[in-house]
């Protein structure tokens, strides 16, 4: 389904130092781009925060864009991780969904400032990037989607093709708002709260397609 994943070169062979050094460099890029902006940060300021020499940091990446190309797929990628497991675990069910729902939202709350900042810049990501870290979105709501066809072939709904892509778009600007609003939705709700009032939102919107029972016979009228 997606594009080829763009490799970030790095000088340093051992995978688990690569990516070690890169999670410490991303948690120093955000809080910097929160502060100042993706232009207005150095690469000086990125390994200074990161706790390492400039040396060290271009031993990992080659350009600042890298860098932020990494922040994207930081968050797509534990994203993904916490769907997937779900999809495995509990196929075409109702509860299923609505555990995807919650595991999406908590990474949304979990990466906000990551998110914010991907947000804000990925403007500024260069053009070999760009659709790639699109593309990783799209992806994102495809696994709603997969989720919503289970459902569907597991008769727990009936759904057009085109009512799944739309419930999936939603459920993921849902959980996107908690990390674009927290600031204000948190004086409202709890986190779970939040999760909990619009897992209720769209179920009760999605009981109009749940195939009927047929009647219990043994306890009908009578």
């Amino acid at each position: 389904m997606g594009m080829n994943k763009r490799e970030v070169q790095a000088s340093v062979k051992d995978e688990r130092l690569v990516q070690k050094r890169r999670d410490q460099m991303i948690k120093g890029a955000v809080k910097l781009f929160k502060q100042k902006g993706f232009h207005r940060t150095t690469t000086r300021e990125i390994a200074r925060e990161a706790g390492f020499s400039i040396g060290t940091l271009y031993e990992y990446i080659r350009t600042k864009e890298d860098v932020l190309y990494l922040v994207c797929d930081s968050i797509y990628d534990h994203v993904s991780e916490r769907l997937q497991q779900n999809i495995e675990q509990k196929q075409g069910t109702l509860d299923s969904l609505k555990r995807a729902i919650a595991d999406f939202f908590q990474v949304m709350d979990e990466m906000q400032a990551e998110v914010l900042v991907m947000y804000q810049e990925v403007k500024s990501l260069s053009k070999d990037a760009l659709p790639y870290v699109l593309q990783k979105e799209m992806e994102m709501v495809a696994m709603f989607e997969d989720l919503l066809c289970k459902c569907v072939e597991n008769h727990e709904l009936e759904l057009t093709e085109q009512q799944i892509q739309i419930i999936a778009h939603n459920i993921f600007v849902q959980g996107q708002m908690w990390g674009f609003r927290r600031w204000a939705l948190r004086k409202l709700f709890t986190l779970d709260e939040y999760i909990e009032r619009q897992t209720e939102f769209l179920l009760a919107g999605l009981q109009q397609f749940q195939p009927e029972k047929p009647l219990d016979r043994a306890g009908g009228e009578g």
